[in-house]
Order: structure tokens, then C-alpha cells, then sequence
């Protein structure tokens, strides 16, 4: 890497978390608990990931920051962890996974090691993104990119937007749009139906955005920047049906059509990683304590299964506290602080929300993840 400074101080600590969102605040929050030395290293500024930009309030019950916005669930857990002295390095992007157990970090161009008897990976997801002609034009985002530049940064990146996947980001970033006084010129669906909660769609109905309900995006009309966007729609085979077209004026395109796990890091570590697409594509396996294929590995959150933050934090209690068990042994509190996570989500993933998730977890442990009600 040149122009950067190779130093090498060998920095140890007892258990490294990777990604300091929501998944991987409550694992180092929870081993911290416990006892443990707690390193968290982040890429951002400030810790929360997703949590930093999330503006609306979550669902479910109290425990779970049922009516909270996300926003302020990453100042609660930044401040838990701040109390009980769980030691953060920010703006530093773990590049490699070496052979001998270290992590390689990077930060401020200097490149430095780091090495735990135990690691906790919650490096979340990447935003998919969709082919079609001129894709590549300024002014076509992911979702979450734009959620981020508004919520984060103050940044309004367009006065006319359309929304491609009706997800519950597809449904929550354009009525954030239109909270800053952002046009939403429509939203744009190959399936049948809506994906995102009713609640977040029956905002933007209210609003009177058009759903375009199997339909797609073929292309993007613009010299410099985005200009249009021709819409399709599509038959039972998700091909497009000729005649059909329609041309929508916009200077923004969002792609709001999924996530997929960021397993690099895992991969490098000999990890073993299988295609379940029910859990976003290709994820680390892990068992119901969170623990991969090598022992001294344990994920969390996005990285595990595409899925909402309630369940990441509670995937993340459940790291934390077995990683700690198994270089304490099963005398400490760990067991009891993992049997309640996992008790609440148990609970959770009995909704029929949670089906497609419960069916991919079954690929990993069969018959020890609660039947999803129908």
C-alpha cells in the first residue's frame, strides 16, 4: 500500500469485535458484562451502524426499544458501552484475516495488528445493487447510501426520486424523502405484492406515491446525470411484456432490492460459508451459539442473516456471552445471559414474518429453531 506506514505494535486483547452496529454493540456490551477484555473496531466515526440513520421507531415490545428511534438505540448502547469501559477503535478498516490468528487494521495510513484469543465478526451486509442500461449514471444510489447521506450527513440528494423494491427500506428512505420536501415519483415492484410491513407501506399510500406492483426498471435516460427512467412490466416469468413501458421523470434512482452478507473477512479465515439464500446469499455457518466453523469464531447480526435489527442485538447478546463462556467456562453468568437472548428470539421467529429465516436456519441446525406460525 503505498504512501502508508507498516508498524506492527502487537495489540492483544482477550475479544475483538468487528462492526460496532447494533449486532456487535450488545456482543461486546454483553462479554464486557461478563468480565471480558472488549476491543470493538469500527470503519465509522461514531459506533451504531445502521442505528445512526434509522429515524423512525422500532416495533415490538419494550425490551426490545418498542416506540424508540433508532437513532437514539445507538446513543443507549454507545453510552452502555462507554460505562463499562469497552475499549473502541474508530475509522479503522480490518483488511485481512491472517494466518496466524491476527487481524490486519488499517487507520489513518497506518497499518497496525491485532490479535484475541477470540473474535466476534458483526460486519453486516452490502447493498445489491440491479443491471439495467445506464445504471451507471450519477444519480442512481442504494437506498441505504441515501438514507445515510440525509440522515448522517444533511446531504438531499435530488428533488425527484424513484424507488426500485418495496422492502421495508424501499418503503421507509422515500417517506424520509418526503419528509425533507423531496418528491417520490413512484415505487417500482417485480413481485405480486408489497415486501415491507404494511405500516411503512400505508405511509407512503397515504402519501399518494403510486406502487407499480410487477414491475421492474429497464433503463435510465440522461446525458450527465439521471434524467428518466423506463418502467416495465413484467409477466409470471419476471421477463418484460413489450408495450408496456413507461417513461417516469426523475433525477434519482434508489435501489432498495436487498442485502447480502459481508463474509470476506470470513472467507479469509477459513471459515466455512454456505449459499442460503433464505439468509441473503452467502453467510458464515454458525450454530445456535453463534460459533463458526473455527472455535475461536463467533457472528452476528447482517453477517448471519439478513434480517431486523431486534434480532441482530439479540444474535449479538448471544456472541458475547458464549464467546466469553468458552474462555471462562460454563460457571460464569453466560449461560443464563445467552438462554434469555435466545428465549426472546425464539419468541420472535414464531412470527410469519420470520418463516423464510426460520426455514434458512433450519439448513444450518435442523429442528433446533421454533416452528415460524402460518
Amino acid at each position: 500500500m503505498t504512501g502508508s506506514r507498516y508498524e506492527m505494535p502487537d495489540k492483544k486483547s482477550e475479544i475483538c469485535v468487528i462492526g460496532g452496529g447494533p449486532a456487535g454493540l450488545e456482543a461486546a456490551i454483553a462479554a464486557k458484562e461478563l468480565g471480558a477484555q472488549v476491543l470493538i473496531i469500527d470503519d465509522n466515526p461514531i459506533l451504531g451502524g445502521q442505528l445512526i440513520k434509522q429515524t423512525h421507531k422500532f416495533f415490538g415490545s419494550k425490551a426490545h426499544y418498542c416506540g424508540v428511534r433508532g437513532v437514539d438505540i445507538g446513543t443507549v448502547l454507545n453510552e452502555k458501552a462507554a460505562a463499562l469501559g469497552v475499549e473502541v477503535v474508530n475509522n479503522a478498516t480490518v483488511v485481512g484475516y491472517y494466518d496466524n490468528d491476527t487481524l490486519g487494521i488499517l487507520r489513518d495510513d497506518t497499518f497496525s495488528a491485532v490479535r484475541a484469543e477470540r473474535y466476534i465478526f458483526a460486519t453486516g451486509a452490502s447493498e445489491n445493487m440491479l443491471a439495467f442500461d445506464n445504471a451507471d449514471l450519477p444519480g442512481v444510489y442504494g437506498a441505504g447510501a441515501v438514507q445515510t447521506m440525509m440522515n448522517v450527513y444533511g446531504v438531499v440528494p435530488g428533488r425527484r426520486a424513484l424507488v426500485v423494491g418495496s422492502g421495508n427500506i424501499g418503503l421507509i428512505v422515500p417517506y424520509q424523502l418526503l419528509q425533507a420536501g423531496v418528491e417520490v415519483a413512484a415505487i417500482v415492484e417485480i413481485m405480486n405484492k408489497v415486501g415491507g410491513y404494511y405500516v411503512h407501506a400505508a405511509k407512503i399510500k397515504r402519501a399518494g406515491v403510486p406502487i407499480y406492483l410487477k414491475h421492474t426498471v429497464t433503463e435510465v435516460q440522461g446525458k450527465e446525470s439521471v434524467e428518466a427512467a423506463v418502467i416495465s412490466q413484467v409477466g409470471d416469468d419476471y421477463t418484460c411484456l413489450m408495450g408496456t413501458e413507461k417513461t417516469i421523470e426523475c433525477d434519482m434512482i434508489l435501489i432498495a432490492i436487498g442485502l447480502s452478507p459481508l463474509c470476506d473477512l470470513l472467507h479469509q479465515a477459513g471459515c466455512r460459508i454456505d449459499y442460503i439464500p433464505e439468509l441473503g446469499g452467502h453467510v458464515p455457518y454458525h450454530d445456535k451459539n453463534m460459533r463458526t466453523s473455527r472455535s475461536n469464531i463467533f457472528v452476528c447480526g447482517d453477517l448471519a442473516c439478513i434480517e431486523e435489527a431486534s434480532t441482530a442485538m439479540l444474535e449479538g447478546r448471544i456472541a458475547g456471552a458464549r464467546a466469553y463462556e468458552s474462555l471462562h467456562g460454563r460457571k460464569s453468568r453466560a449461560a443464563e445471559i445467552a438462554r434469555q437472548a435466545q428465549k426472546e428470539l425464539d419468541i420472535i421467529r414464531t412470527s410469519p414474518f420470520e418463516e423464510r429465516i426460520v426455514y434458512g436456519k433450519k439448513k444450518f441446525f435442523p429442528g433446533q429453531v421454533p416452528e415460524a406460525k402460518s
